[in-house]
């Protein structure tokens, strides 16, 4: 933009509003991305846009994947993407959304999840690409003096204003000291790293906005921050999380990640096209002009289920997820392959819970589970609903028969 000029390029504008889709941007909206991308443009450099993550765990869900199809379509605009692997601040631990102190990690365990981290996204951003960097070269090289300026630029007032800070204060929970110093170092990364644009779900307002704070105190303008909405699980209520146990992981099986998405409920297909996968805005308001006239939910679950699992896994096993979906579950059909689990010949009978349940088959978790499956009728023996808990199936010489649990898993059962 040139001094002086307060409106966009039509295109700038239209690429602001494709990348605002289903987000928070502070300040001003989107009309204060507008602005920054066409002040980039006309200094002929991109838009620096950062995530900082704390690798936690191995794997990542759909959930995680959010924020880095957002990423993904900011380098599809020839911006540069910066992930900052919080290497220091993981060992720390993000206050967010706790109602107890985070265990802090190790430097090696930071390292390990950084990796696995990486290679799940690479599925989505173009690494090669991607400025990686990791906020242990800086913070760790900080003096005490150094520190205690910076944290000379924030009160206390400010820090406790932080959700998970004032709930447990009133809970008289304890809140570690070193905890009140994670959002100042996050905000500090954007200094590092001269952050135009923060990238967070909705629970990492504060963080990102303390960034903005500290900038002008290094005299740089204060970064953008844009918030994505927290993604719902299957479930349709809760955040998807491994804990409800209502995620997709990104590792699943084709078939599994097919299936799964088939079980959101019907109001949120348009927000999961908008938030798991790299249709265009007008692709995606399409869609949903079709579901609003009255298209089956169905056939757009298949459409999306599909998408994921192509972003995934590639066309084929997408192709092979949707087939086997429409014979197993539309066609009421068996799907062609499955384990087969091969008993004794002289073996007379076998107890449905026991085989449910056993170690090698993922079929239940425990005997417990098991029965629980049986009585809810979610079982079947050769297609008919078996609801006993203590049945024995009898056997003959030449006993073969399919045991179905669930919509998605089959066992195929037969004498050696």
């Amino acid at each position: 933009m040139k001094p002086g000029n307060e409106i966009a390029s039509k295109d700038v504008l239209a690429e602001a509003e494709e990348l605002a889709r289903l987000t928070e941007i502070l300040p001003n909206g989107v009309n204060e991305l507008a602005k920054r991308i066409q002040k980039a443009k006309d200094e002929k450099r991109p838009l620096r846009v950062k995530l900082g993550i704390d690798p936690t765990s191995a794997d990542l869900h759909l959930g995680h994947a959010v924020v880095f199809r957002k990423l993904k379509r900011f380098q599809e605009f020839g911006h540069q993407v910066v992930l900052i692997i919080g290497g220091f601040t993981a060992q720390i631990g993000d206050p967010s959304g706790r109602n107890s102190t985070r265990p802090p990690l190790t430097a090696q365990q930071v390292n390990e999840y950084a990796e696995t981290y990486l290679n799940q996204m690479g599925v989505i951003l173009d690494l090669d690409k991607t400025e990686v960097v990791n906020n242990f070269d800086w913070l760790s090289k900080m003096t005490f003096n150094e520190v205690l300026k910076l944290a000379g630029l924030v009160t206390v007032s400010q820090l406790l204003a932080k959700e998970a800070f004032g709930d447990r204060l009133e809970k008289q929970s304890p809140v570690g000291l070193h905890e009140l110093f994670y959002p100042i170092l996050q905000g500090y990364d954007s200094v590092a790293i001269k952050c135009d644009i923060e990238l967070g779900g909705t629970d990492q307002r504060f963080n990102i906005l303390q960034g903005r704070e500290l900038q002008p105190h290094f005299g740089q303008t204060p970064q953008i921050a844009m918030f994505l909405p927290l993604l719902e699980g299957t479930d349709g209520v809760k955040k998807m999380s491994k804990t409800y146990d209502n995620y997709i992981g990104l590792k699943e099986t084709p078939d599994d990640m097919f299936g799964k998405c088939m079980r959101i409920p019907d109001n949120l297909i348009i927000k999961f096209f908008e938030l798991t996968t790299i249709l265009s805005g007008s692709d995606i308001d399409n869609l949903a002009s079709q579901l609003k006239s009255g298209a089956n939910p169905k056939d757009l679950k298949e459409k999306l289920a599909h998408q994921i699992v192509f972003q995934y896994h590639g066309k084929e096993a997408a192709e092979k997820a949707l087939a086997y979906w429409q014979k197993v579950h539309s066609q009421r059909q068996l799907p062609d392959e499955m384990p087969i689990y091969e008993i004794p010949r002289l073996t007379e009978s076998l107890s449905l819970a026991k085989l449910l349940s056993h170690s090698n088959l993922s079929l239940a978790a425990s005997g417990s589970e098991a029965k629980r499956l049986i009585q809810e009728g979610a079982v079947r023996v050769d297609g008919k609903q078996e609801t006993n808990p203590n049945m024995d199936i009898m056997l003959t010489s030449t006993s073969e028969f399919v045991v179905q649990v669930g919509k998605r898993k089959f066992l195929k059962v037969k004498k050696t």
